[in-house]
């Protein structure tokens, strides 16, 4: 999405990332970016909270608008809705299933090396 922005600005068309992976979308040096710290995969929050997602929404479209130069970062100031944190947590893979999200791994990188293959 990064890219499809950068292009859409280069031909008029004003953009705004919302986004949760900050390294990733600055390092593609998107026009405008605003940085919701949630986990990956949920740039507006939580399923159902409109309320949330409305209020990044119109964040995102103050960013469009008082933006006045090129790669724009903002941090949202929406916080993620939860009793406990959720970053110590993410992504954290437990001991008793190393060996079987091992096995998937290779199991995927055998399956996309034959694919590969010509013929």
């Amino acid at each position: 999405m990064s890219l499809v922005a950068r292009h859409l600005e280069a031909n008029g068309l004003p953009t705004v990332i919302v986004g949760s992976a900050f390294d990733i979308v600055e390092y593609c040096g998107v026009p405008r970016f605003l940085f919701t710290d949630f986990p990956l995969g949920n740039p507006c929050g939580p399923p159902w909270r409109q309320d949330l997602q409305r209020k990044i929404a119109e964040q995102a479209l103050d960013l469009v608008r008082d933006a006045d130069v090129s790669r724009t970062t903002r941090k949202s100031d929406v916080l993620w809705p939860s009793d406990d944190d959720w970053h110590p947590r993410y992504g954290r893979v437990k001991p008793e299933d190393v060996e079987r999200l091992r096995a998937l791994g290779e199991e995927r990188r055998r399956k996309h090396s034959e694919a590969r293959k010509p013929g």
